[in-house]
């Protein structure tokens, strides 16, 4: 029988997928990377360091692949995903995706994690011709296939994220005095450009504005500032740490305005608990997954499919944490792009796979959401609908958002 281990090695969390039942597949045409026998893959991820919260999408996706391996691989083979902490130091980053590519030769990069990271590592991959494929991050510049070809999306952008949230502020409080916090890089520069773009000419309505460094202890000066400029809606445009940390603030001042999370820190298990969860009383955010703590999906099968996938090769995993949603979500991606690759395992038919999405539906995205790409449009994910925290789970309400 195929046996599967998990090491820790050298900073890496890898999937060794141990030949021998499986047959061998049909031989093809390869890149490196690829074999009659296997597929590998790479990618870096914040084991530790400020980011650590997000590892949880990593260790889902490993899990993912553990699942298909143990089910004979994908068109036969067995798939190795090698995913390297790179504590999300963008130098890190560089240093574990060069050791991916030359030393490891992997087919592929995979959802590396970050908006930081993967810049730092995107024109190496490019200028090398690696696919970059479906990055944890929603940047604008990972669907601009033109100056980037071997790089796609895989979430809404932040760009359009921001432009949803500040659209449904003018719509739901027409009068709201705003404050923003943003992190001090590309994401938090993204999501403020979209921000501002949404309020158009009610642009002035932002009262305060302040950013924040990941290195920082806390954004306790921030939101301290915020209630003194009289403002009434905070957009709380941070990582999961200083989200939670912004929230706990926000209750402790005693202010009661209305706040805003992001998709990417909208996690109940890493951002709201920590936050308190009473404190967290009517936030709202935009969501493009399935909420494992949301009743409404008590008895829906890719919910209950998630959750047997969680006993059986994801038990040591918070099963509240919308990561793990998120990681078992891009797996399925990165499994259909080579599953529809056959035998032509090369990294020009992969990028032509992902950038061949058509109306599809995947078991955790939200009823309504689907992926779609081309080769002018790379990023599969691009419609939100809004929810508001209930004291236990996310509630959706209104329609399905997109541009």
């Amino acid at each position: 029988m195929p046996g599967h281990t998990f090491k820790l090695i050298g900073g890496a969390v890898a999937l060794l997928a141990v030949m021998g039942a499986a047959s061998a597949a049909t031989a093809g045409n390869y890149d490196t990377g690829a074999t009659d026998t296997g597929i590998k893959l790479g990618q870096t991820m914040p084991y530790s360091g400020p980011a650590s919260a997000y590892s949880a999408i990593g260790r889902a996706e490993i899990a993912y692949f553990k699942m298909l391996n143990e089910k004979g691989g994908i068109n036969g083979r067995k798939v190795d995903l090698l995913s390297m902490d790179d504590a999300y130091s963008p130098a890190k980053t560089v240093e574990q995706t060069r050791r991916l590519v030359e030393s490891d030769e992997v087919l592929a990069m995979f959802s590396m994690l970050g908006t930081g990271p993967n810049i730092a590592a995107q024109k190496y991959l490019n200028v090398k011709k690696v696919p970059q494929l479906f990055p944890s991050s929603g940047a604008s510049r990972w669907n601009d296939p033109q100056h980037f070809p071997w790089t796609t999306g895989s979430q809404p952008t932040y760009r359009t994220e921001g432009r949803i949230y500040a659209r449904w502020i003018l719509a739901n409080k027409p009068d709201a005095r705003i404050a923003v916090i943003t992190p001090n890089e590309d994401p938090g520069r993204d999501y403020l450009a979209g921000f501002k773009e949404g309020l158009g000419e009610h642009v002035n309505q932002i009262v305060s504005e302040a950013v924040y460094e990941t290195t920082d202890a806390t954004v306790d000066s921030q939101i301290v500032k915020f209630k003194a400029a009289g403002a009434d809606v905070l957009f709380n445009e941070c990582t999961p740490k200083f989200a939670a940390q912004a929230i706990k603030k926000v209750a402790e001042l005693g202010w009661k305005p209305q706040i805003i999370v992001p998709a990417v820190s909208n996690s109940v298990g890493s951002v709201l608990a920590p936050a308190g969860l009473e404190n967290s009383v009517g936030i709202v955010t935009g969501a493009f997954l399935k909420d494992p703590g949301d009743p409404r999906w008590e008895n829906d099968a890719g919910m209950k499919a998630w959750r047997e996938w969680m006993k059986t090769y994801n038990s040591g995993a918070d099963p509240d944490d919308i990561f793990n949603v998120t990681g078992y979500t891009m797996a399925q991606m990165m499994e259909m792009v080579l599953q529809r690759a056959g035998n032509d395992l090369t990294r020009a038919n992969l990028m032509k796979q992902a950038q061949s999405f058509r109306d599809v539906e995947l078991p955790m995205l939200l009823p309504g959401i689907r992926l779609n790409t081309s080769a002018e449009q790379v990023t599969p994910i691009r419609q939100l609908q809004m929810a508001r925290f209930n004291g236990k789970s996310w509630e959706l309400f209104g329609d399905v958002l997109g541009e």
